[in-house]
């Protein structure tokens, strides 16, 4: 795993990254996959924990190959790739790679700041 980055975007819409449910009330991970993906599984049940974890944050899982001008637009070169948006859908973290639960931890309280 690259690690947690710092990111600078203009808001995303729960549309645009399918989250049928809208973005969390305090912040959302958005996990981009593909399907022969292993460290996939494990970054689905990291974040999925990590969300329930903390109350007003969603995760989100989007197909890679199935969202391919959203990746393109994002700028996703592998899978897992974990973005953390804060309450207002805009990045604020992103990384590459089998995230470590302490590292989602850290990112996502800087969404929740």
């Amino acid at each position: 795993m690259e690690g947690f980055v710092a990111e600078q975007a203009e808001p995303v819409s729960a549309e645009a990254i399918g989250a049928v449910a809208g973005l969390g009330e305090r912040a959302t991970l958005v996990q981009f996959s593909s399907a022969f993906c292993q460290p996939c599984r494990a970054t689905r049940r990291t974040l999925a924990e990590v969300a329930a974890m903390v109350e007003g944050v969603v995760h989100v899982e989007i197909d890679a190959e199935e969202q391919l001008s959203l990746v393109r637009e994002l700028d996703i070169t592998g899978t897992p790739t974990v973005l953390v948006f804060d309450a207002a859908g805009r990045i604020v973290k992103r990384a590459t790679g089998q995230p470590r639960k302490a590292d989602v931890i850290a990112a996502l309280g800087l969404a929740l700041a």
